[in-house]
């Protein structure tokens, strides 16, 4: 059993996003959000690869974390993203939020409204190991053809 409490990791996770959503730099994020032993770190952002080069596939380590921000921020830019309906599992030290935002295909031009959904597993320092990501592959795979309407 876990003996981080809920409000910890509520706590942990608000500052997580809050930093997301004002686009703090991936290298900082890294270093104030994210557990300390590298090997723990695992970044998924869930969907078919063939639809964005980001998606489907574990990214480990602090390596792994900051690949996968670069590739996805060659793609992708956003603005005004918010978090709402934060679910804390202190038990299993898990957290799911729930995210909006507008982003942008950045060869493309084509931007559309998005709600996406975190889920962040902590250490025992809550510090965030594994983040994964569901969002709207369809329209970023749309975008990046230059076929969203």
């Amino acid at each position: 059993m876990s003996c981080i409490t809920r409000q910890s990791l509520l706590k942990a996770s608000e500052s997580f996003c809050t930093a997301f959503a004002s686009q703090t730099p991936p290298s900082e994020i890294l270093t104030k959000h994210f557990t300390q032993n590298s090997d723990d770190i695992i970044v998924l952002e869930h969907g078919l690869p063939r639809l964005a080069p980001f998606l489907g596939r574990e990214y480990k380590g602090k390596d792994g974390f900051l690949e996968y921000f670069k590739t996805i921020g060659e793609q992708l830019s956003y603005k005004d993203m918010r978090f709402s309906d934060y679910i804390v599992d202190a038990e299993v030290r898990k957290v799911s939020v729930r995210g909006e935002a507008v982003f942008t295909n950045k060869k493309t031009g084509q931007s559309w409204d998005e709600v996406f959904r975190y889920v962040l597993e902590f250490d025992e320092n809550a510090k965030v190991e594994k983040y994964e990501v569901w969002a709207d592959s369809g329209a970023a795979y749309l975008a990046s053809r230059g076929e969203l309407s």
